[in-house]
Protein backbone atom coordinates (compact mmCIF):
# COMPACT_ATOMS: atom_id res chain seq x y z
CA UNK A 1 0.00 0.00 0.00
CA UNK A 2 1.31 3.07 -0.76
CA UNK A 3 0.26 5.96 1.89
CA UNK A 4 -1.09 4.54 5.15
CA UNK A 5 -2.67 6.52 8.83
CA UNK A 6 1.08 7.19 9.30
CA UNK A 7 1.64 9.44 6.29
CA UNK A 8 -1.85 10.89 6.45
CA UNK A 9 -0.66 12.16 9.90
CA UNK A 10 2.92 13.17 8.96
CA UNK A 11 0.93 15.82 6.48
CA UNK A 12 -1.15 17.06 8.42
CA UNK A 13 0.83 17.53 11.38
CA UNK A 14 3.59 19.07 8.91
CA UNK A 15 0.80 21.57 7.69
CA UNK A 16 0.12 22.45 11.04
CA UNK A 17 3.86 22.60 11.83
CA UNK A 18 4.77 25.05 9.12
CA UNK A 19 2.31 27.40 9.27
CA UNK A 20 3.73 28.76 12.74
CA UNK A 21 7.19 30.20 13.75
CA UNK A 22 7.00 28.22 17.34
CA UNK A 23 7.40 24.87 18.07
CA UNK A 24 4.35 22.97 18.72
CA UNK A 25 4.10 19.78 20.97
CA UNK A 26 3.00 16.79 20.45
CA UNK A 27 0.04 17.54 22.63
CA UNK A 28 -1.24 20.57 21.28
CA UNK A 29 -0.73 18.77 17.53
CA UNK A 30 -2.44 15.66 18.94
CA UNK A 31 -5.94 18.05 19.88
CA UNK A 32 -5.88 19.38 17.28
CA UNK A 33 -5.47 16.97 14.76
CA UNK A 34 -7.54 14.86 16.60
CA UNK A 35 -5.31 11.78 16.78
CA UNK A 36 -4.04 9.80 19.37
CA UNK A 37 -0.57 11.22 20.76
CA UNK A 38 1.26 8.16 21.46
CA UNK A 39 1.22 7.64 17.77
CA UNK A 40 1.56 11.50 16.72
CA UNK A 41 4.85 11.10 18.86
CA UNK A 42 6.03 8.33 17.08
CA UNK A 43 5.70 9.74 13.61
CA UNK A 44 7.23 13.36 15.05
CA UNK A 45 10.14 11.72 15.98
CA UNK A 46 10.53 9.63 12.57
CA UNK A 47 10.13 12.60 10.86
CA UNK A 48 13.16 14.53 13.20
CA UNK A 49 15.49 11.07 12.86
CA UNK A 50 15.61 11.92 8.84
CA UNK A 51 15.72 16.16 9.39
CA UNK A 52 12.51 16.28 8.49
CA UNK A 53 11.93 18.34 11.75
CA UNK A 54 13.70 19.58 14.62
CA UNK A 55 12.89 18.52 18.47
CA UNK A 56 13.06 20.80 21.22
CA UNK A 57 13.08 19.95 24.52
CA UNK A 58 11.36 21.57 27.82
CA UNK A 59 7.90 23.72 28.55
CA UNK A 60 8.03 25.67 25.56
CA UNK A 61 9.57 22.77 23.31
CA UNK A 62 8.04 20.86 20.39
CA UNK A 63 8.42 20.63 16.81
CA UNK A 64 9.59 22.95 13.72
CA UNK A 65 10.59 21.91 10.46
CA UNK A 66 14.31 21.55 10.02
CA UNK A 67 14.10 22.95 6.05
CA UNK A 68 11.79 25.06 4.22
CA UNK A 69 9.18 23.26 2.86
CA UNK A 70 10.28 23.60 -0.33
CA UNK A 71 12.89 21.14 0.30
CA UNK A 72 11.00 18.53 1.89
CA UNK A 73 9.50 16.15 -1.01
CA UNK A 74 6.43 14.28 0.03
CA UNK A 75 8.41 11.03 -0.95
CA UNK A 76 10.43 11.96 1.55
CA UNK A 77 8.37 12.67 4.38
CA UNK A 78 6.51 9.31 3.43
CA UNK A 79 9.10 7.35 3.59
CA UNK A 80 10.17 8.84 6.95
CA UNK A 81 6.16 8.68 8.03
CA UNK A 82 6.09 4.65 6.64
CA UNK A 83 9.63 3.78 7.95
CA UNK A 84 10.52 2.16 4.94
CA UNK A 85 10.28 2.62 0.73
CA UNK A 86 7.50 3.43 -0.99
CA UNK A 87 5.66 0.83 -3.17
CA UNK A 88 2.13 0.69 -5.30
CA UNK A 89 2.45 -2.81 -5.30
CA UNK A 90 4.80 -4.99 -3.06
CA UNK A 91 6.60 -6.31 -6.09
CA UNK A 92 6.95 -2.71 -8.31
CA UNK A 93 10.19 -2.03 -7.47
CA UNK A 94 11.81 -5.60 -7.58
CA UNK A 95 10.06 -8.05 -9.64
CA UNK A 96 11.70 -11.18 -7.48
CA UNK A 97 9.29 -9.79 -5.15
CA UNK A 98 6.66 -11.01 -7.36
CA UNK A 99 3.98 -12.88 -4.82
CA UNK A 100 2.22 -15.33 -7.89
CA UNK A 101 5.75 -17.02 -7.97
CA UNK A 102 4.87 -17.42 -11.74
CA UNK A 103 9.00 -18.19 -11.99
CA UNK A 104 11.12 -15.21 -13.21
CA UNK A 105 9.02 -13.08 -15.66
CA UNK A 106 5.17 -11.72 -15.06
CA UNK A 107 4.02 -10.32 -17.43
CA UNK A 108 2.41 -7.69 -15.21
CA UNK A 109 5.72 -6.42 -13.60
CA UNK A 110 6.88 -3.92 -16.63
CA UNK A 111 3.68 -1.78 -16.04
CA UNK A 112 3.97 -1.96 -12.59
CA UNK A 113 7.62 -0.81 -12.62
CA UNK A 114 6.75 2.32 -15.11
CA UNK A 115 3.59 3.15 -12.68
CA UNK A 116 6.40 2.92 -9.77
CA UNK A 117 8.70 5.04 -11.35
CA UNK A 118 6.09 7.81 -12.22
CA UNK A 119 4.74 8.04 -8.92
CA UNK A 120 8.07 8.51 -7.37
CA UNK A 121 9.34 11.09 -9.94
CA UNK A 122 5.64 12.62 -9.21
CA UNK A 123 6.33 12.37 -5.02
CA UNK A 124 10.08 13.33 -5.29
CA UNK A 125 8.87 16.62 -7.45
CA UNK A 126 5.76 17.67 -5.07
CA UNK A 127 7.19 19.19 -1.93
CA UNK A 128 5.27 20.21 1.49
CA UNK A 129 5.23 24.07 0.33
CA UNK A 130 2.84 22.52 -2.84
CA UNK A 131 0.73 21.43 -0.07
CA UNK A 132 0.31 24.48 2.26
CA UNK A 133 -0.57 26.12 -1.35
Amino acid sequence: MLFTRATEYALLALVLIAKEEKPLGTDYLSKRLNISRSFLAKILQSLAKQNILKSYKGATGGFMLARPPRELSIKEITQAAEGKNIAVFDCSTDQACCPSNKGDFCTLWPFLNRLQTKVDNYLDELTLEDILE
